[in-house]
């Protein structure tokens, strides 16, 4: 026998033997689960981009105060002639 022949026969048997018995209660805790996984997600993507936000309004408000594009005073004195 072949290998694909063998896996095929394999297949065939496990779906001819009876099936195992689903608990009674599965697609309502798999319902229940995927719902609450879905509810994490939505806060969790939720709380990122109140986190972004925040970020970005302190990166402006930084901006605007600071002003790191401009060139800051001397600190040096020019000498002082003629006195």
């Amino acid at each position: 026998m072949s290998a694909p022949d063998r896996k095929e026969t394999e297949v065939r048997l496990m779906l001819e033997t009876p099936h195992p018995v689903v608990p009674a209660g599965l697609a309502v805790r798999a319902t229940e689960r995927g719902a609450r996984m879905q509810r994490r997600r939505r806060v969790a993507r939720r709380a990122a981009w109140m986190v972004l936000v925040v970020v970005v309004i302190g990166f402006v408000v930084w901006v605007a105060v600071a002003q790191p594009w401009a060139v800051p005073p001397s600190t040096v004195t020019p000498p002082v002639e003629g006195f």
